[in-house]
């Protein structure tokens, strides 16, 4: 905690309210609770960080291809950030990138965004050696060839993979290298844990003196106070009422209904997504491949992210596998909450049919399977991740943004990648230094933050991972998505 503030205002101590406990709200407790300024947590839910499918980092926007450089070096930075703050919740495997041959893409497109990236990631280390969570920057990206890609085939497979190399086997031995366009590249994009950091939050806010935490509670009134908020919320409890001085929306997809309460309009996107499970005894450690593709046509980008004992993540940006018709909505003048149609809405409160979850990962198992055969041979898992994400604005391909402002005293986090929420936080801080609460003139430059924060760098690992394991069981999701296999 940085004791050098002092958190008041003119009717004494700070007290901010967050609504919403996903990766943006209990993001913004922990940065707040960890300088000691005093922080309310309201959550519908009964657990922290339990939205939309999470996995790994976006280290640089290298999945995208159709993002700008700007969004690319911005989400560098705040995976390297997100990294230092929720230091035992990576998953430290690379991602290989592939473009089939069936794709219209230059498998050579990438490499002059990712030699900016890796000149950016460079000059980071340098300016601070605790940036350096992504490797050695000599080693950010490989790119191999056709004749280095089959060589690799021929080589015994590791117990465990030590080198660049040693991750590309197990793809040499199962991909046709006549289906690919070349180079493949492998990069450091790791993967990220949902539930070690779903654990690394709760633990740390629930033995934190500065954050009252709040589950199965939900906001059901807001009032505009001169200076401040009240909320009304309803909870295990009963009912409650709440002073705060400042207040910060961070619902997730359902930030716009909190917009209609407090009385403010907002232009959105909401996408509902669903990522799936199966189980594939393949041999050896398995890097994150992306199988490049156009969007929503039958061979749209397929992803198959890796976690221990044979389970697999799997993504499809197709219609029928991770995207869903009719599941990117907008907007309208009445209001400011996107409405997605009422079978998505109700898949989100109550769950999937057995049937529906069946059918998806199947065809996820198959869109996979077109370009690595073996693959038919998964099995469903489990039940799906799934969830809607909010867009800001109106162009849906926009991956990096973080906070925006109403007057003095409200903030609403809309972050579409989950590496994009300690960036928000600490601009929720710089607006609290605006205000003269932390100690200064109001006038004078908001703090300077380090990414790594106390109130998680200290937690024990195994605690972490033990906690993360009892939250994606009692969730209903098989325990290796928490194990760290790496």
């Amino acid at each position: 905690m940085n004791a050098n503030f002092c958190h008041a205002t003119a009717r004494g101590p700070v007290r901010v309210g967050i609504l919403g406990g996903g990766m943006a709200g209990a993001t913004a407790a922990l940065r707040l609770a960890d300088m000691g300024i005093n922080t309310l947590l309201i959550e519908a839910g009964n657990g922290l960080i339990n939205g939309p499918p999470i996995c790994h980092l976006h280290a640089g926007g290298n999945l995208y291809r159709e993002i700008g450089d700007d969004q690319c070096l911005a989400l560098l930075r705040q995976s390297i950030d997100s990294v230092r703050a929720y230091p035992h919740s990576i998953n430290r495997r690379p991602t290989v990138i592939a473009t089939p041959v069936t794709d219209p893409g230059d498998a050579e497109a990438l490499l002059p965004r990712l030699r900016q990236v890796a000149r950016e990631y460079q000059r980071l280390v340098e300016l601070d050696p605790a940036n350096k969570v992504l490797g050695e920057p000599e080693d950010y990206y490989r790119c191999y060839d056709r004749e280095q890609f089959e060589a690799l085939a021929h080589r015994p497979l590791p117990d465990r993979a030590r080198s660049l190399d040693d991750w590309l086997i197990p793809l040499a031995r199962q991909l046709q290298p006549e289906q690919f366009k070349f180079p493949l590249i492998l990069v450091q994009e790791y993967g990220w844990s949902l539930f070690r950091m779903a654990a690394t939050a709760t633990l740390a806010l629930e033995a934190s003196p500065h954050c009252e935490l709040l589950l199965n509670t939900r906001a059901m009134g807001l009032e505009q106070l001169e200076g401040g908020w009240r909320i009304q919320s309803q909870g295990p409890a009963g009912e409650r009422v709440d002073k705060v001085d400042f207040l910060v929306n961070a619902c997730g997809f359902r930030t716009g209904l909190v917009d209609d309460m407090a009385g403010y309009r907002r232009q959105r996107l909401v996408e509902y997504k669903a990522a799936y499970l199966a189980r594939w005894q393949a041999p050896g450690d398995w890097p994150e491949v992306i199988f490049h593709g156009e969007r929503g046509t039958p061979q749209g980008m397929a992803q198959l992210t890796p976690y221990p004992g044979g389970l697999f993540q799997l993504h499809g940006m197709t219609d029928a596998i991770t995207l869903f018709k009719g599941g990117l909505v907008g907007t309208c003048e009445h209001s400011a909450q996107p409405r997605l149609p009422e079978h998505y809405r109700r898949q989100i409160d109550q769950g999937w049919q057995a049937e529906d979850v069946d059918a998806r990962t199947r065809g996820a198992i198959g869109h996979l399977a077109r370009l690595l055969p073996a693959f038919a041979g998964a099995e469903p898992a489990g039940k799906p991740l799934f969830g809607a994400q909010q867009i800001p604005g109106s162009d849906p391909k926009l991956r990096a943004a973080d906070v925006s402002f109403e007057g003095s005293h409200y903030a609403r986090v809309e972050i579409v990648k989950a590496s994009s929420a300690l960036t928000a936080a600490d601009r929720i801080v710089g607006k609290l230094a605006e205000l003269g609460w932390l100690g200064q003139p109001a006038a004078s430059r908001p703090p300077a933050l380090s990414p790594t924060l106390a109130i998680t760098a200290d937690q024990d690992p195994a605690t972490v991972e033990a906690t993360a394991v009892h939250l994606a069981r009692q969730r209903g999701y098989p325990q290796e998505l928490a194990e760290n296999g790496w």
